[in-house]
């Protein structure tokens, strides 16, 4: 990978509005170790869902609600892939062991190396493991939201759908921007000098 594109040697690389490269990984999914290939999702919409590692104690939660999810994702357009610094053969052994991951029918990426951990900004090199990253990458292959999370503070797939919801929203009626908290079905603001000074 290009040296511009780590974060920790660049001194601050700015992800969001950023492409992502066409990375290839192994993923583990549906009782079947595959390659996802991140260039085969351009045209939908991406969400990649770091976490630090199996067999531990908020990850589990975490991809749980992200399963229970799953269908409301893929419902707008969406594709959701995990990923962590474990093999993919610790991805399997979790899954048949765990009730909450043995839901998960979404590719669970594995990242070994850290390369796109380190991409992402969520190496962390002491560890050798991820932080909670999660960004969400429109059908151009752009990051357009980046959340980071110190590992001890778990993420919410709610909310993680609704800032999806106002990404595609605004994507697809150019001049709206969403305001605070704004769910489908709520009225959206038209920037203007008109607004100044009245909201």
């Amino acid at each position: 990978m290009d040296k511009q594109y780590d974060i920790h040697e660049c001194g601050g690389y700015r992800l969001v509005g950023a492409e992502i490269p066409d990375m290839a990984l192994e993923a583990y999914q549906n009782d079947e170790i595959k390659k996802v290939k991140l260039g085969d999702y351009r045209g939908k919409w991406l969400i990649l869902f770091f976490y630090p590692a199996d067999f531990t104690f908020i990850c589990p939660t975490e991809l749980e609600e992200m399963a229970d999810n799953y269908e409301a994702f893929k419902k707008i357009g969406a594709e959701v892939i995990s990923a962590s610094t474990d093999t993919v053969f610790a991805h399997k052994a979790w899954h048949d062991v765990s009730p909450a991951v043995k839901k998960i029918t979404f590719p669970m990426a594995a990242d070994p190396t850290g390369k796109l951990s380190k991409f992402f900004g969520v190496y962390l090199n002491d560890e050798g493991v991820a932080l909670r990253g999660t960004f969400i990458i429109n059908p151009e292959g752009k990051v357009v939201s980046a959340e980071i999370n110190d590992n001890s503070i778990g993420r919410s797939a709610g909310e993680l759908l609704r800032k999806l919801q106002a990404a595609k929203f605004v994507s697809e009626h150019k001049g709206h921007v969403c305001p605070a908290s704004w769910k489908p079905g709520d009225k959206t603001l038209e920037p203007g000098l008109n607004l100044v000074g009245k909201i």
